[in-house]
């Protein structure tokens, strides 16, 4: 049997994963600890590496969406602290004690429910108690917070690790996010008034990727920050924070050409014929499309990197295809590599010399994902979660820098 050929994969540098974990760490206040955020199988770069990665390069806890992901985290061995962000339905309940979970807490049910599994289980369980500052989503109302943080110290089988909230927009209005930190604050407050002891035993946090930039000066109360899609080298904002970090791209999404043939002028491509060529055009038909995660909103709109050049793409994406036009490359040819997110070394087309070749590397063409997310119209953190199982990931530099 043939070996198996890649007609579509990603790239996952996890030395750039470390890289990134180290640098970010390195921009945070001594005091700061780092909350690894690896939900959605690690943002779509495979949870299983990326977090054993993670865990060689300084994390110290790792934040996942549901009890599904926290067992696949932790199959790669115990202790290691797991906080649950989402609720949890009754029959995931007796996981918190057999996979040593920490649960967020949100009402007064999950506190009674959560010790009950302790009870059961002859032992306090970590919980997390999230405040609603404005987000309108998870948490108990910030006013409230103080009487459910009394609830939980209450409880004989409950340990309280950490407190947190979650900014609304902090890439976006400043004012509100402000808004949201003075209300936590305000929460905290309250619940120091019942004996809360702000110090390093417990997880104090509200920032994420996009929310870095407004930290307050020194960090403090704040003890913790949850880092996602900074750790994966995009920057979700523009904050000083964050310029100061410099990250590079860990994943990297490419597919191959698999026909190169001649259209003549004026005629319509693909599904609805929503594109009619104006010339004799030259097309590449790649081995992917939506059913790969190359968004439809790209039809007639987006473009791909082939031999450093940028293609346009013709008509509507596809299943299983997508059309470009590669009238500019004679050279083209069935299986060449074409680039949806990531670099491509330019052409080189200096002009031959007697003078020694240049030690530095080629200039590279780039389409990154933020231009690949606005072609869509959507953000990086959906084009990521969206590029589908059918894409293989390739892990490079598994083992060391």
């Amino acid at each position: 049997m043939k070996p198996h050929v890649n007609r579509c994969w990603a790239q996952i540098d996890l030395a750039a994963l470390e890289r990134n974990l180290r640098r970010i760490r390195a921009t945070l206040p001594a005091h700061m600890r780092y909350v690894a955020v690896v939900k959605a199988d690690a943002y779509g770069h495979g949870l299983h590496h990326a977090a054993a990665r993670m865990m060689h390069s300084g994390a110290d806890l790792f934040a996942v969406a549901n009890v599904a992901e926290a067992a696949q985290l932790r199959e790669l061995g115990p202790g290691w602290p797991i906080l649950v962000l989402s609720p949890l339905l009754l029959e995931e309940d007796p996981l918190l004690a057999e996979l040593d979970l920490a649960a967020t807490i949100s009402s007064a049910q999950e506190i009674a429910r959560f010790d009950a599994v302790g009870r059961a289980a002859g032992r306090r369980l970590k919980v997390h108690l999230k405040i609603d500052t404005g987000m309108g989503r998870l948490g108990v109302w910030h006013t409230d917070a103080h009487a459910l943080y009394a609830q939980i110290t209450a409880a004989p089988h409950l340990e309280l690790a950490g407190i947190y909230t979650h900014f609304a927009s902090p890439d976006e209005d400043a004012a509100f996010t402000a808004e949201q930190r003075h209300c936590f604050l305000d929460a905290l407050s309250r619940c120091e008034a019942l004996g809360l002891r702000l110090d390093q035993s417990l997880f104090i946090h509200a920032d994420n990727s996009a929310g870095l930039g407004t930290l307050p000066e020194g960090g403090r109360p704040f003890n913790a920050v949850r880092i996602g899609l900074l750790q994966f080298g995009i920057q979700p904002a523009p904050h000083a924070l964050l310029t100061q970090v410099h990250t590079e791209p860990v994943f990297s999404f490419h597919t191959r050409i698999g026909l190169v043939k001649e259209l003549p002028a004026g005629t319509t491509i693909s599904y609805g014929r929503t594109h009619r060529l104006a010339r004799d055009t030259r097309v590449a038909i790649l081995c992917a499309g939506y059913g790969d995660g190359i968004p439809r909103a790209l039809s007639n709109r987006g473009q791909v990197l082939v031999g450093g050049h940028r293609c346009p793409i013709l008509g509507r994406v596809t299943m299983d295809q997508t059309i470009l036009d590669v009238s500019a490359l004679p050279a083209v040819a069935c299986g060449d590599e074409a680039v949806l997110i990531g670099t491509q070394p330019t052409p080189n087309t200096a002009q031959p010399s007697s003078e020694p070749a240049a030690t530095s590397p080629a200039p590279l063409a780039q389409i990154d994902i933020g231009e690949f997310s606005r072609w869509a119209d959507t953000i990086p953190w959906e084009i990521l979660c969206s590029i589908t199982k059918r894409v293989p990931r390739l892990y490079q530099s598994p083992l060391g820098i």
